[in-house]
């Protein structure tokens, strides 16, 4: 039997502002088109198909999308929830949809329910661990005391051992969950509220192979304990990732291979950094132009409208800051003010957050000082001062 390993799609996401849809809705296809260039018999994914518990209309329809073109492709669906799910609406008409071959294990309930594939070598059983919160899991667990990730997972896996103990089949857990020995990207939500998210690869014994969710890069744990990783890089900590899914085949004895397959680029991620104008024309950074873009510029005088420009030539860019040079000189606020006047002090922060002020500013800064100091406030500390004449400028150039 053939099983594609897949997880984290996180339909609904966006990246820093910008609608991802369209781009789940690519990596979602070519993912169906792997499926079909694999003949897998089955596709499993390990959580957090959405971004949030209540996904958008237009997520939803992604994903239905999604299921339609893998079913097409000619496998069966094994679906668990994660942290971002909702557990409820994403295994909503369970019963309903596995007359279809999508399997949808989100509650605690289903855990030693397993989805029954048959291959000549007889039945594989497939068990869905949907994410698993302490606190609100440990009852339904038979756990009385108050406990960690840990425990609540060794209670699932006990309730899905009792239940292969009662088969002759082979047995894929799918769950997620943080596992020690793995590397988190950045783009994770924490599953812990205080405490120790991470639970021992031990704890999934007895399975014969565990496909995880929750952490976004691909990386194998044990060799039959693997992350697939997200379907899409979602931060720019993952730029250098190559996205993909594990494929793995199981014989009569367990798992007889596993094998990585990358999945297409939909758009690259670049982290750039230089002045604006060699942004602009530097055919050094030619490749980056149709990617998602972040920009540090490092112009002696901040840029002006700077994030319309890049889009000239980068127009998917994201983000954009300025790192003036010799910038922070690790001296504290109170240091650099201490025996400096009040328009020393004002003229300072906007040369730090702008540039050096003109003449004409300087004269409105000077002028609005003096106002200040004729008022009930003369009596004001330099700080005090200072802000008053801010108020002051803000005024006059409104």
């Amino acid at each position: 039997m053939r099983i594609v390993h897949t997880s984290d799609w996180h339909l609904g996401r966006t990246f820093h502002g910008v609608d991802l849809l369209d781009d789940q809705r690519r990596a979602l296809s070519h993912l169906a088109a792997l499926v079909a260039e694999e003949a897998a018999d089955a596709v499993v994914v390990a959580g957090d198909v959405y971004d949030r518990s209540v996904p958008s209309a237009d997520a939803v329809q992604v994903y239905d999308e999604g299921l339609a073109q893998i079913a097409a492709a000619g496998a069966q669906i094994v679906v668990t929830s994660g942290n971002h799910d909702s557990a409820t609406r994403l295994g909503a008409g369970s019963s309903f949809a596995a007359a279809g071959g999508l399997h949808l294990r989100t509650s605690i309930g289903s855990i030693a329910d397993p989805v029954i594939l048959t291959d000549a070598h007889g039945e594989v059983a497939v068990y869905g661990i949907p994410y698993l919160e302490p606190d609100t899991a440990r009852r339904q667990l038979g756990i009385d005391e108050a406990c960690g990730h840990t425990a609540v997972l060794e209670a699932a896996m006990d309730r899905v051992r009792a239940d292969l103990a009662g088969r002759d089949a082979r047995s894929v857990v799918v769950a997620h969950a943080f596992v020690s020995g793995a590397a988190a990207s950045g783009s994770e939500r924490s599953i812990s509220v205080g405490g120790v998210e991470t639970v021992a690869a031990e704890v999934f014994s007895g399975a014969d192979y565990v496909a995880l969710g929750h952490l976004h890069s691909p990386q194998r744990v044990t060799d039959t304990v693997r992350y697939s990783g997200s379907l899409l890089p979602y931060s720019f900590g993952e730029r250098t990732h190559r996205k993909a899914v594990w494929v793995i085949d199981l014989d009569a004895d367990g798992v007889a291979e596993v094998r990585k397959r990358e999945l297409p680029l939909v758009r690259g991620l670049s982290s750039l950094r230089g002045t604006l104008e060699e942004l602009l024309t530097d055919d050094r950074f030619a490749d980056a132009e149709d990617h998602y873009v972040e920009a540090a510029l490092t112009d002696d005088v901040r840029p002006l409208d700077a994030m319309r420009r890049l889009r000239e030539r980068f127009p998917h860019a994201v983000h954009v800051q300025w790192d003036r040079p010799h910038a922070g000189s690790g001296i504290d606020y109170r240091s650099r003010v201490r025996g400096r006047t009040d328009a020393e002090i004002i003229l300072s922060f906007i040369e730090d957050v702008r540039d050096e002020p003109t003449k004409g500013e300087r004269a409105i800064i000077e002028r609005a000082l003096r106002d200040v100091v004729g008022e009930p406030e003369a009596d004001a500390t330099e700080g005090e001062l200072a802000l008053f004449a801010l108020d002051a400028i803000v005024a006059e150039s409104a």
